[in-house]
């Protein structure tokens, strides 16, 4: 490692990554600086590569660090103080690979696609603390080959319910001929990741995660939900089908969140996920947990399941329920098949003034 005044020189994956303000405040509260944080992405390469790499990344870039009242900008709002970079930056070194890829409103842009964990240290370089990859290989941008399950606590509820969903998540895929891979959110949640071979299109593995939380609904309705209108969730968890919807991305793992303690999103095992807490898994904590245990996600890339069962749960559930598609997000345009996106509320006040 090399260093000057302003800037410190790191060799990474053969590549020369330049760090520029190393001793910037970035998460000021536990004394963590901008190089502390390129340095944790080196110290948890190999994990962070295997789950963002050749996958289209948006990157979340927080340039000025964490700091109170910090704020993300947003579609609404560029004003603040970190923002989401979906198209590669224009001074990007040659070696940052990116992918082609289509937005729901039918325009274009190439993402980086990492390649290297010199890539992931480039990009910690401005400002990223957590990088939201794409459920696709830049071979294939159409069709997915990953199914994420993101129990989403809901208010009055916490990551301990959703904890508590979760074996019934892993039983179900059980019962489906699938497995899932845990990790926590990094906040309250949990995420589950499936690999799946990539054979079908956003709109069908998005049906086949609809199909998916209907049933565990069913099972377990008094901790689950699967509406989307918040005003009907209760306090429940919900699955968050739309995260498998085109350009809809979960923070990957070993992502850090922008949140005062630098929590990091951290695969576990199934059996360890009832005793851990996402405050255990940090900045400075999580270097020491990989070089004990490894990445804990490995195994996904040895399997690739079919969703046939899921379809095919699908159209039961169409068939003898009468259950078709939900709403999608709302900067979406309209699907096909798609019910009125109209919140409940507003519904029958509108049936109510025109009676």
């Amino acid at each position: 490692m090399a260093s000057s005044k302003d800037a410190v020189l790191l060799q990474v994956d053969g590549r020369e990554v330049r760090v520029s303000s190393p001793e910037k405040p970035y998460f000021a509260e536990r004394g963590i600086r901008k190089i502390d944080v390129v340095e944790y992405f080196v110290a948890v390469g190999d994990g962070i590569l295997h789950a963002l790499r050749d996958r289209p990344t948006t990157l979340e870039r927080w340039p000025g660090g964490v700091f109170e009242g910090a704020r993300l900008s947003t579609r609404t709002d560029n004003t603040g103080d970190a923002f989401y970079q979906k198209r590669v930056p224009k001074n990007a070194p040659d070696w940052v690979p990116t992918a082609h890829i289509t937005f729901p409103s039918g325009r274009t842009a190439d993402e980086i696609a990492p390649d290297s964990v010199a890539v992931v240290a480039w990009c910690a370089n401005l400002g990223t603390l957590t990088f939201h990859p794409w459920p696709v290989s830049k071979s294939d941008v159409e069709q997915p080959d990953q199914i994420r399950i993101d129990l989403d606590p809901q208010p009055g509820t916490d990551f301990s319910d959703a904890v508590r969903v979760a074996p019934h998540v892993r039983e179900l895929l059980h019962e489906l001929g699938m497995e899932g891979w845990p990790k926590t959110s990094g906040g309250r949640g949990v995420h589950v990741y499936v690999p799946i071979q990539p054979r079908w299109t956003f709109p069908e593995v998005r049906r086949a995660v609809i199909a998916f939380g209907r049933e565990l609904e069913r099972r377990i309705p008094d901790r689950v939900t699967m509406s989307w209108w918040k005003e009907e969730r209760g306090e429940k968890i919900f699955i968050d089908y739309n995260q498998m919807a085109r350009d809809r991305t979960i923070a990957s793992a070993y992502s850090i969140r922008p949140k005062p303690h630098a929590p990091v999103s951290a695969p576990v095992d199934w059996d360890e996920l009832p005793d851990v807490h996402p405050t255990d898994f940090d900045v400075l904590t999580m270097p020491a947990r990989f070089r004990e245990v490894g990445d804990k996600h490995a195994a996904l890339s040895d399997h690739a399941f079919g969703i046939e069962p899921l379809l095919e749960l699908a159209e039961r559930q169409a068939k003898d329920q009468g259950l078709g598609d939900l709403p999608y997000p709302p900067d979406y345009p309209k699907m096909p098949g798609e019910p009125m996106r109209v919140q409940p509320s507003r519904a029958k006040r509108s049936t109510s003034e025109d009676d």
